[in-house]
């Protein structure tokens, strides 16, 4: 045991957990062939509710309404999906999020869409930890447009901060680019601060939210943020590939101008004009048909997070990842362990990055023994807890697995 580590009592956290029979939700929380499933921030698990909403929606909703469904929601609900997630887990009021395509489509969506507004101004900052489609969205843009990447290199070991942000913008600044949650380190920005910063500088800013949505309560609005995209399959539960969301605040989905064009985010879809009409409202961000069945899936999850509250969401991911950091303290700091993700809870998101030299070539043996986190370069493992999902005995099990196997080395 590391000499500053405090033993962590985990029965006694899983007996107070308040949230431990949401787990019994999911399907196969309790498979014996998945010891510890800890990768919950790239894939959630799926509700048992969705063997039923998927069996009905196939027989009733798709097998008899057929393509009246169109004109008895299916249509709207890129819309209302949008509204519901907005209010639940990003503090949005209805009429600036949809549910449509891809992470990486809506970020193109959304940044080219932000350059636009500010013709005048000719650089994106971004950093260079973040996200590769991120980076790879944001340097494609600059090059199709004509302006030039302005790079933050923040801490590995935390992420961006005011601070590098009011030293990047000026007066040429069109937009800022960033994670909320770092993808690696699991630091939280400041996302009202950073905000702000831009906005006095001109700038507009886009949030990637992929690590946030579901386990951090957000404020979209209260924080006037600009742009906002993220995934649905983490946190949310939706599924390998369900449709990503996007955010766009009143006042400038009216004069934003999104470089897909479709016939699905027109003023009228079924009018089938000769020319592009964009629709007055947050619908002119949808380029294609909405993948209904994909969007199923999160729903199921939404109507847990109704119910729990995202407040206890978070207040029990603070208590994971903090049991996380006791383990790692006292049984893997005295075999070369060292902790890449904040100790300060409210500069952590939800998943814990620990890093060692021997853990790339220690990843088969764990999936091999039923301990599944997932492994960033150059050498770290991160600890992906799911509050609605993981348990702290699932979180100690990874961490003395992850020990006796560098025992091993």
């Amino acid at each position: 045991m590391s000499p500053a580590a405090t033993p962590v009592d985990i029965a006694a956290l899983d007996a107070a957990d308040p949230l431990r029979g949401v787990r019994d939700r999911f399907v196969a929380a309790d498979d014996p062939a998945v010891a510890a499933y800890l990768d919950g921030n790239s894939l959630g698990r799926p509700p048992r509710a969705l063997l039923q909403r998927y069996e009905d929606f196939i027989a009733k909703g798709w097998g008899t309404r057929l393509i009246r469904g169109w004109d008895e929601g299916w249509f709207e609900r890129p819309i209302t999906l949008g509204d519901r997630i907005g209010r639940l887990t990003l503090g949005a009021a209805p009429g600036q999020t949809a549910v449509a395509d891809s992470t990486t489509v809506c970020l193109y969506k959304l940044v080219r869409a932000a350059v636009d507004l500010r013709p005048d101004r000719a650089a994106i900052v971004l950093d260079r930890g973040n996200f590769p489609t991120d980076r790879y969205v944001v340097e494609g843009i600059a090059a199709e447009t004509g302006r030039t990447v302005r790079w933050i290199d923040p801490d590995p070991r935390g992420g961006v901060t005011p601070e590098d942000v009011a030293a990047a913008v000026d007066e040429d600044t069109a937009v800022v680019e960033l994670s909320h949650v770092a993808y690696r380190s699991g630091h939280v920005a400041d996302l009202e601060a950073i905000t702000a910063l831009a906005h006095e500088a001109g700038a507009l800013v886009v949030w990637d939210l992929c690590h946030s949505v579901g386990v951090l309560p957000l404020q979209l609005d209260t924080a006037g943020v600009d742009m906002a995209t993220g995934c649905t399959y983490k946190y949310l539960n939706g599924g390998p590939g369900s449709p990503a969301f996007l955010y766009v605040r009143n006042g400038l989905i009216e004069e934003a101008t999104q470089p897909i064009q479709g016939w699905m985010g027109v003023r009228d879809s079924f009018e089938m004009g000769p020319g592009y009409d964009p629709a007055p409202s947050i619908r002119r961000f949808i380029s294609g048909t909405p993948p209904v069945l994909a969007m199923l899936a999160m729903e199921a999850t939404l109507d847990i997070i109704e119910e729990v509250g995202i407040e206890a969401i978070r207040a029990k991911s603070t208590r994971l990842t903090q049991a996380a950091i006791g383990l790692v303290d006292e049984r893997l700091a005295d075999l070369g362990v060292e902790l890449g993700t904040p100790r300060d809870p409210e500069r952590r998101g939800g998943h814990v990055t620990i890093d060692h030299p021997a853990f790339e070539a220690l990843m088969p043996a764990l999936w091999e023994q039923g301990v599944i986190p997932d492994f960033r370069p150059p050498s770290g493992i991160r600890l992906g807890l799911a509050p609605l999902t993981t348990s702290f005995a699932e979180l100690e099990h990874g961490i003395d697995t992850i020990a006796d196997l560098l025992r091993q080395q």
